[in-house]
């Protein structure tokens, strides 16, 4: 395996949601299709030219992204086709290393990253009701 990260450009946006895309169809069946399209089309246009992204790359293609603004991990995403061979710990050890992870918002339905979050130590601290959209997606608190 040839691994890098890298800090991502505009002209990696398309590859950044190919890979949330990938990722959020595999773990999100919670969400609903008109939130998926209001996501798709709001992370490139107002999310990601505001915050500093991280991309994993292997053998020379992105296969995930990650962002950290205050000790918060705003966006951990590994693309469907690589998920569960270590590509996430890989990435979240890079950006805990380079930013310092202390706390991460987790979707409630998303079982599988409260697990993956809870092995890597964090613990649940808190609950909302709904996203930091506004949406009716419940989001656990998780603390490190």
């Amino acid at each position: 395996m040839s691994q890098q990260i890298r800090r991502a450009t505009k002209e990696d946006y398309s590859r950044i949601m190919e890979i949330w895309e990938s990722a959020v169809r595999a773990t999100h069946d919670f969400l609903a299709q008109e939130d998926f399209i209001y996501f798709k089309e709001v992370i490139p246009k107002d999310y990601l030219p505001n915050i500093e992204v991280f991309l994993l790359i292997e053998n020379g293609k992105p296969i995930g992204f990650s962002s950290v603004s205050e000790g918060n991990l705003e966006m951990l995403f590994i693309h469907n086709d690589y998920r569960g061979k270590g590509y996430g710990k890989c990435l979240f050890q890079f950006m805990d290393e380079t930013t310092g992870i202390t706390k991460v918002d987790v979707n409630e339905q998303n079982y599988q990253a409260v697990e993956f979050y809870e092995k890597l130590g964090f613990r649940k601290a808190g609950r909302s009701e709904k996203d930091s959209s506004g949406k009716d997606y419940p989001i656990i608190h998780m603390l490190k």
